[in-house]
């Protein structure tokens, strides 16, 4: 696997107004398991830089559990919103379209680090059948961190 580029977040964006392309950074959700040795990851936030007519560039957040149709959240953070806590993750530079945003949460992932020439080692999770969820289903916030005392 080639070692991608890591950005803070202002050079992310500076990339992102400039080379109208997009950069990401994801972070692993785990479960309440006590177990600590067989801890997995239940799903993932994710960050995107992406391209903005308007305003040069915008910061959309996605995040839920893998292997399902559903996001506990997929919104764009508003900028005197982000958190410093994320301005503080490195980014990788990508390729993003809109219509990823429909796609699983681990296929997203796959997408954006396949564009980003990270992707070699990560499983072919389009391929894989998908679990479905209605239109009714949600996430609780907690499941995304933000009820959770840090």
């Amino acid at each position: 696997m080639q070692d991608a580029e890591r950005l803070s977040f202002n050079d992310a964006v500076l990339l992102v107004k400039q080379g109208r392309q997009a950069a990401f950074a994801a972070m692993p959700v785990f479960g309440d398991d006590d177990d600590e040795q067989t801890e997995t990851a239940e799903g993932a936030r994710v960050f995107i830089l992406l391209p903005d007519e308007e305003e040069g560039w915008q910061l959309r957040f996605i995040a839920g559990p893998f292997f399902s149709a559903a996001y506990a959240a997929n919104d764009v953070i508003p900028r005197e919103e982000i958190p410093d806590r994320v301005r503080e993750l490195l980014f990788v530079p990508t390729h993003c379209e809109e219509d990823w945003f429909t796609d699983q949460l681990q296929v997203l992932l796959g997408k954006l680090t396949q564009a980003a020439g990270i992707g070699a080692q990560m499983p072919d999770y389009a391929a894989q059948a998908a679990k479905g969820a209605g239109p009714e289903a949600v996430f609780p916030i907690a499941f995304v961190g933000a009820g959770k005392p840090r």
